[in-house]
């Protein structure tokens, strides 16, 4: 499990200058280059950003660009539809986490939530997490809520707890919709105040970044970092 607890918010936390250390500067897009993909670490360390995320065939050059600049690498599993079998999840995962990856972002079996069977979900996330754990990162398991009903997102949550994640995310920005203040909030309430909360999808200035971590993210998954640090209005999405 996670050791970030829910930091308390107080204004220095959230302000330009701090606020860069909640951000997993993204670059999820199929068509990045490895010019692009350096370029955001590049980034990642110049601002001090928490981790740099990107696809799984991209973690390898991400861990040599990032050496010794205390950012972290994370990649995804079973992005962005979630809708492969758990064999291979964790498949994907296993070798993430050998090319380098300190985090895995994997999404949920969609169906599974929004048919509400909770066993099908935790079996699913629990299969990774023991993949991930074991190679000594962590997990983050995105519910994709945009497509779930409340009941549906705080069954997922839930889930993700029994499972032994150490995150849960709204959104992989692919679906349609983002996080919105009131899903992180939800999300908050039903994972307790042990496990991250990371907000994604969206993203795209400081005063959003601001409104999440109040709700209760401890994390920002963003391809607008620069933007957020620097008080702006961030373009769209991965």
């Amino acid at each position: 499990m996670s050791n970030e607890a829910t930091p308390s918010v107080e204004p220095a936390a959230t302000e330009a200058g701090t606020i860069a250390s909640y951000i997993d500067h993204t670059l999820l897009k199929p068509e990045a280059s490895e010019a692009d993909v350096l370029k955001v670490c590049a980034e990642a360390a110049e601002y001090g950003f928490k981790s740099v995320c990107v696809n799984p065939i991209w973690v390898k050059t991400v861990k040599r660009a990032l050496k010794g600049s205390g950012v972290l690498t994370c990649s995804v599993v079973g992005f962005p539809l979630g809708a492969t079998p758990t064999d291979v999840k964790v498949f994907e995962a296993r070798g993430a986490v050998l090319d380098g990856a300190d985090e895995v972002d994997m999404v949920i079996n969609i169906a599974a939530a929004r048919a509400e069977d909770k066993g099908a979900l935790t079996d699913d996330i629990t299969a990774v997490a023991e993949a991930v754990h074991a190679g000594g990162a962590i997990l983050k398991v995105i519910i994709e809520t945009s497509l779930l009903s409340d009941g549906q997102k705080a069954l997922a949550c839930g889930a993700a707890v029994e499972a032994g994640a150490d995150f849960v995310k709204t959104s992989t920005g692919f679906n349609g919709g983002g996080a919105t203040v009131e899903d992180v909030a939800l999300m908050r309430r039903t994972v307790g105040p042990d496990l991250g909360v990371k907000a994604s999808g969206g993203v795209r200035s400081l005063a959003d970044a601001q409104a999440m971590i109040a709700a209760g993210a401890t994390r920002i998954g963003a391809s607008s970092g620069i933007a957020i640090v620097k008080g702006e209005q961030g373009s769209s999405a991965y």
